[in-house]
């Protein structure tokens, strides 16, 4: 009988309360998703922890665009680091690219050690790395825990082969997460025997009802019904009863 965790990223305590309620069992904890995430403010983390118990794991990534950072971003993210481990933050996720796309090593190195004891998730920016097993060799010396991945496709689904390739050969040195457009409705396509952790938004739309057109006020919330479907589906698959 296997075990199973599905993580919701949440940009906002509500969506972290509904992921909660819906079985998740996990929070990766992010602002401005529709650009990939960056790091979510203090009040956030401090007030997300207030509203939920299972574990929250906080995005660190100091600006949209791509994963190669100045000196400057990296003593933020550094910083951030530091002010996580004091709020409580039961995880942290990054990643750190050279210009030609490989995985710095010697950064996520010294991060994944500043980390400590806190355990590190790899994000997608291994999806755009030129070899994707070398890139798994990297993360894993790194001393990261898992990776989060679309299996260098747009979305998990239309990726699965390459995650399934990556599990094979990470062969229980880490753990490889699928994320990126998986939904109830394609969920299915995901459930491996061989991983364990599935990663999603589960968001809806919300509608703005302030009557005015001079700003976009609709926004994107976890939806509880959409994070129990996939869980009750896992339950199924895993054979862990529901």
């Amino acid at each position: 009988m296997k075990s199973f965790t599905i993580e919701v990223v949440a940009t906002s305590v509500q969506s972290c309360i509904n992921a909660q309620a819906g079985g998740a069992r996990r929070i990766e904890l992010c602002s401005a998703l529709a650009t990939a995430g960056v790091t979510p403010s203090s009040g956030l983390i401090q007030l997300v922890k207030n509203y939920v118990t299972i574990p929250i794991y906080v995005m660190i990534r100091p600006r949209e665009g791509d994963f190669c950072y100045s000196r400057p971003e990296l003593e933020v993210m550094k910083q951030d680091i530091e002010n996580c481990k004091v709020m409580g933050a039961d995880g942290i996720v990054f990643g750190i690219l050279h210009e030609d796309g490989r995985v710095n090593e010697t950064v996520t190195s010294k991060l994944v050690e500043l980390c400590n004891p806190l355990p590190v998730t790899f994000h997608r920016a291994i999806d755009i790395t030129p070899n994707m097993m070398d890139a798994l060799e990297t993360i894993i010396d790194c001393g990261c825990e898992r990776i989060l991945t679309s299996g260098g496709k747009t979305t998990g689904p239309e990726g699965i082969a390459n995650i399934i390739a990556l599990n094979e050969k990470a062969a229980g040195r880490i753990f490889i997460m699928p994320g990126g457009g998986i939904r109830p409705d394609t969920f299915e396509v995901m459930l491996n025997e061989g991983i364990t952790d599935y990663h999603l938004s589960g968001r809806i739309p919300k509608k703005g009802t302030l009557p005015t057109t001079l700003f976009d006020m609709d926004w994107a919330e976890t939806d509880e019904d959409a994070i129990r479907s996939v869980v009750k589906r896992a339950k199924e698959f895993f054979k862990l009863g529901i």
